[in-house]
């Protein structure tokens, strides 16, 4: 299974009274990875993958330790780790060498923005969903 690795930085502003990186912004930084992984890295050469829309139908997520602001940026990893037909869900951890800050999942469902519903996921997008599918949970069937 790959794994998408993303480079986020951290903002001056991202800390709160207490000195280290808020508990908002960290859904930022998922959103930064998550849209960096769908929409820059899955369209490639041109294809429609994704461009349809998608929305959010819910995020978890897990803090582990406090991010303090430094200026090196933190990685994001994430990975599918369920396929169905309609959504998908993203986990990531956003990390160090040494240290997990914070483990989290989201549950994405593609949209068709002009009909204002939600569609299924189309053969395309699941050929590149699979190679990021974790594989103990698997898929369902296309």
């Amino acid at each position: 299974m790959a794994r998408h690795l993303y480079r986020c930085p951290l903002r001056w502003s991202d800390m709160d009274a207490f000195g280290h990186v808020n508990n908002v912004v960290f859904l930022r930084y998922l959103e930064e990875a998550r849209i960096d992984f769908m929409f820059r890295l899955a369209p490639g050469d041109g294809s429609p993958s994704f461009s349809g829309g998608s929305v959010v139908a819910r995020h978890e997520i897990d803090y582990k330790w406090p991010l303090v602001h430094r200026h090196e940026p933190v990685t994001v990893e994430s990975w599918v780790s369920e396929l169905k037909h309609g959504s998908l869900t993203i986990s990531y951890e956003i990390k160090d060498e040494d240290t997990v800050y914070v483990r989290a999942s989201t549950v994405v469902v593609p949209y068709d923005l002009a009909a204002k519903r939600p569609r299924r996921i189309t053969a395309e997008e699941r050929s590149f969903l699979q190679k990021y599918l974790d594989d103990e949970k698997g898929a369902v069937a296309a």
